[in-house]
């Protein structure tokens, strides 16, 4: 995001990188945060925390802090003339090229703060875009991300220099007096806007018509959520492995990842991961992000990733609870699962308060067994338990029975096999007439 700076901007970069953003250098960066009614200083302390991960984690260096508390954001600076001179001053002191606030700022109240402060002022939905920016491999992340990206900056676009001149109008008066280059930038975002919303959209359809296509496989579906860092990669890899990237850094992977994956029943399922969740995720990325976060709404089982080692698992949970909340999601089916028990001993301690809830290490397997018999149970009380008459001529249904659910057990009798099963309901169409103790297989 390229800002004005006395000696470049966070966001200012050195090049292209297959359509993503490459930094050349590690800027210096002074963060401020601001506690409105009700006061919790200690969450705003919390939230500056991580905002200094974001912005470490995408290539600059924190340098100081601000803090202030205020009845309400002051419509011009966010922080009132008074605290935006201190800011100055604590710039100019040590020396940084970017001022970072935790709050988003309106496109009116950065360029005022710029003007003051004569370098970059910028908020945390900046950072969050550029650390996505440059971590975005896929056809469809880059796209989300550009996406995301440009309705950011479209309501941020500002004329400087002789970037406001007039573009040639035509002999005289006649083609009238020509546009300005902001229109001109205008136009050209709204173009590529649209190009990726479309683009988009067809990735969307091939998604659904993947989706149709597990569908008629009659495979569960079990879908990984959670904060960023929480180890959902990692837990991916463990079930699966599945091979994806996992790194102990925020945003380490963005790309949707789908395996099988084999529970101690025997049950087939498929497993998918998702895009990480942080507090005050921008609302561009998450309507960017909307039709790869949907998975969730096919989710036989939401597995619901927690960090049991952070400070404030309670806040992490609430984040990605918000998030979901916004796309409508289901979360009636969803199992937390606090990770990192080799880390903490808060883990098993917060899998106790919350009922229900599982503890685990994702990195050295411990309580995984358990997380698997956690997700066959899951899905077992999905279905309803079913009796069929099978007779003993046809072995092949008792074989198809075994693939196709769970046998809760077989009593010989006279002519046949009866078998109490719980069985998909995409798939019991097949038996029905063994239901009534027929005797042929059901197409």
């Amino acid at each position: 995001m390229s800002q004005p700076s006395h000696r470049g901007g966070f966001g200012e970069f050195g090049g292209e990188r297959d359509g993503l953003i490459e930094r050349t250098f590690r800027e210096r960066i002074l963060v401020v945060g601001v506690s409105f009614p009700p006061h919790d200083d200690e969450a705003t302390d919390s939230s500056l925390d991580e905002l200094e991960l974001l912005v470490d984690t995408a290539g600059a260096d924190v340098v100081g802090r601000l803090t202030q508390r205020r009845p309400a954001p002051d419509p011009a600076t966010y922080v009132g003339r008074g605290k935006v001179d201190e800011i100055l001053e604590r710039a100019e002191e040590l020396d940084c090229d970017t001022v970072v606030f935790d709050d988003e700022l309106s496109p009116a109240q950065q360029g005022n703060l710029e003007k003051i402060l004569g370098r970059s002022a910028i908020d945390r939905t900046a950072v969050i875009l550029d650390i996505f920016a440059q971590n975005a491999h896929s056809q469809e992340g880059v796209a989300q991300v550009q996406l995301a990206m440009f309705r950011y900056r479209l309501p941020r676009l500002r004329g400087r220099g002789q970037s406001l001149s007039q573009q040639a109008g035509g002999i005289g008066a006649r083609r009238g007096p020509g546009e300005t280059q902001l229109e001109i930038d205008r136009r050209r975002i709204t173009r590529q806007m649209h190009k990726l919303t479309a683009d988009l959209q067809s990735i969307a359809r091939t998604r659904e018509t993947q989706r149709k296509s597990r569908d008629r496989s009659a495979l569960r579906h079990v879908v990984v959520v959670g904060y960023t860092n929480a180890g959902k990669s990692t837990l991916l890899n463990r079930l699966t492995d599945a091979g994806v990237l996992a790194e102990d850094r925020l945003f380490a992977t963005l790309d949707s990842t789908t395996r099988r994956l084999d529970l101690p029943g025997g049950e087939t399922v498929l497993c998918t991961d998702t895009v990480g969740f942080v507090r005050k995720l921008p609302h561009q990325l998450i309507e960017a992000f909307r039709g790869t976060l949907e998975v969730v709404h096919t989710a036989d089982v939401v597995l619901h990733v927690v960090d049991g080692s952070a400070p404030d698992p309670d806040a992490c949970i609430e984040a990605v609870h918000s998030v979901l909340a916004s796309i409508g999601a289901d979360l009636s089916e969803e199992l937390l699962v606090f990770n990192k028990s080799d880390l903490s001993p808060a883990a098993a301690l917060q899998a106790e308060i919350h009922p229900g809830s599982v503890a685990i290490s994702a990195a050295t397997g411990a309580g995984i067994e358990n997380l698997l018999r956690r997700i066959s149970d899951r899905l077992r009380a999905l279905t309803e338990p079913v009796e069929l008459f099978v007779p003993y001529s046809r072995g092949d249904v008792i074989a198809a029975l075994h693939r196709s659910g769970e046998i809760l057990s077989e009593r010989a009798g006279e002519g046949g096999i009866t078998v109490s099963a719980r069985l998909d309901p995409r798939v019991i169409g097949r038996f029905n007439e063994f239901a009534d103790g027929g005797t042929e297989v059901a197409g």
